[in-house]
């Protein structure tokens, strides 16, 4: 092959590459972009927390979640007790846990977290062990969610003891 042909194939290849980056540059642009489901539309910037007001065997779980542009990118859900320790930090509890119901705080806490960050809704999986913080992490999720709605940034305390609060 000629010189002149090799340099106008190489320059082919290089436009073919560029576009191919240009289209796939689009189509990620357009997923990122595409936007929030209605759940959280009309969310207001800021931080937003939410917790059950009652204690359940000594520890209270809660929510905080921050929104910015109107998107939900950060959430935290935990359990604390009086003391303020976080119940996913305590390592005998979760060796009980996990040996009698196959989850414990931290791996439950990650996964609900990481779908409604990803759906920006608490429609999310249940974990089998862990039904009952999955409960209240629906619970907690509508509260803080209806706080930034109104762009209300008190504490919100959750009633369990109220059935319809799912």
């Amino acid at each position: 092959m000629a010189k002149k042909d090799m340099q106008r194939m190489r320059r082919r290849a290089t436009k073919g590459r560029a576009l191919m980056c240009l289209l796939a540059a689009l189509m990620l642009g357009l997923v990122l972009f595409s936007g929030c489901d209605a759940g959280t539309e009309g969310l207001e910037d800021g931080y937003y927390t939410a917790q059950i007001a009652k204690p359940d065997h000594g520890w209270t779980e809660f929510m905080t979640i921050c929104v910015n542009n109107g998107k939900i990118v950060t959430m935290e859900f935990q359990a604390k007790n009086a003391s303020g320790f976080i119940k996913s930090w305590d390592m005998d509890y979760m060796r009980v846990m996990n040996a009698t119901d196959g989850t414990y705080p931290n791996e439950y806490v990650r996964v609900f977290t990481k779908q409604f960050l990803e759906k920006q809704s608490s429609d999310i999986d249940v974990l089998t062990g862990a039904t009952d913080s999955y409960n209240n992490f629906k619970r907690l999720a509508a509260a803080v969610m209806e706080q930034a709605k109104l762009g209300d940034k008190t504490v919100k305390i959750v009633d369990t003891t109220d059935a319809e609060s799912l």
